[in-house]
């Protein structure tokens, strides 16, 4: 009984802790990882072209790479044509 406390516990408060943000923002296909001091990256998806990205990106320890999430739009249906 003891040792079913401090499990509840823990798992009380972790259930309450914010979940952690979105890396990637669907709405553009370009995302800029940027490396800090220490080892920390950090990859923002805020970018329309490749050129806007290197500009950002310039001078920084970064580079600029394709958003895996990036909303495609829908393709047309194409259906058979009957002659």
């Amino acid at each position: 009984m003891r040792a079913v406390l401090p499990l509840l516990a823990w798992v009380a408060m972790s259930a309450s802790t914010p979940a952690s943000a979105q890396r990637f923002n669907g709405n553009y296909p370009v995302c800029l990882q940027t490396w800090e001091w220490g080892g920390a990256t950090y990859i923002s998806c805020q970018y329309s072209s490749w050129d806007e990205c290197r500009a950002a990106g310039a001078g920084l320890s970064a580079m600029c790479l394709t958003n895996p999430y990036v909303q495609q739009p829908s393709q047309p249906v194409r259906l058979p044509r009957h002659r």
